[in-house]
């Protein structure tokens, strides 16, 4: 085994379980490691919302989130419009796709969605 390998890799282990720098001999190279380790608090926990008795007489948004690019889940809530069209006539159907990605934010939509919607299915296919 290489020592200078060896000597950084145990330089590695002192940083990451917490040794000081007087630990570390001063002739080895010193590694910084980043802890994964989440130490700030967790976000709050919302209940999910209650489910609906049934989905006849509502309008259901389908949400396209982009992930995978315009057409990864369109195709799919197509389809799912069409069967629910033939075989749930009184749902109302909406898709629509997030303004951006499904990184940035969308309030316009989910404002829109509160508003007119009674239920929505968020996500992407494929």
């Amino acid at each position: 085994m290489n020592k200078s390998l060896f000597k950084s890799g145990l330089t590695a282990l002192a940083v990451a379980i917490g040794l000081s720098g007087n630990a570390i001999a001063a002739d080895q190279d010193v590694v910084t490691v980043l802890n994964p380790i989440v130490e700030s608090k967790m976000a709050e926990r919302l209940p999910l919302s209650p489910r609906l008795d049934t989905l006849s007489g509502k309008t259901l948004y389908l949400v396209d989130i982009n992930w995978g690019g315009p057409q990864a889940a369109w195709s799919v809530y197509e389809q799912m419009e069409a069967w629910m069209a033939e075989h749930m006539a009184d749902v109302k159907v909406v898709r629509k796709r997030l303004a951006a990605s499904y990184m940035v934010d969308d309030p316009a939509l989910w404002a829109e969605i509160a508003e007119k919607g009674d239920a929505a299915l968020v996500g992407i296919s494929g």
